[in-house]
């Protein structure tokens, strides 16, 4: 189990630094350069609210892979997959760019699919899906902003 541990906290921290390394980076060199969602106020709230959400269920599966706790594997994963996207405000579906709702729909569905091999799958393997579901957060996040 230890093993596992070290694994699932090795992905946590080389996400954490990638994502400060690109971050500060980017913002000494060049101006910001993603696209722009067009969000009114209160949709902004909405949307940064499911991002969040996303973000504790990405905690919660690396916490259950860590524990070996398929339980909260499957529960931290459903939060954030079919039924945040259906629950998404049509204002909010509607300005947003279909390249955002490719990466954005594919995403969903890797939490859903991570529910199903939570199951069977083992933690080394869920481990691995769930690294390739954050890339998915990754690509989106240096493509999109909110303001």
């Amino acid at each position: 189990m230890k093993p596992l541990k070290t694994i699932v906290t090795a992905i946590v921290l080389s996400t954490i630094t990638v994502l400060s390394f690109t971050t500060h980076s980017d913002e000494l060199t060049s101006p910001d350069k993603r696209i722009s969602l067009g969000l009114t106020a209160t949709e902004e709230v909405e949307f940064l609210s499911e991002m969040r959400q996303m973000l504790t269920s990405i905690q919660g599966i690396l916490e259950g892979i860590g524990e070996e706790d398929r339980v909260k594997i499957i529960k931290s994963a459903r939060y954030s997959g079919n039924r945040m996207a259906n629950e998404t405000p049509d204002s909010i579906k509607k300005k947003t760019p279909g390249s955002f709702k490719e990466i954005g729909g594919s995403t969903h569905m890797m939490f859903e699919e991570l529910v199903i091999r939570a199951e069977d799958d083992d933690m080394e393997t869920l481990t691995t899906f769930t690294s390739d579901l954050m890339k998915k957060c990754l690509a989106c996040h240096a493509m999109f902003k909110v303001n």
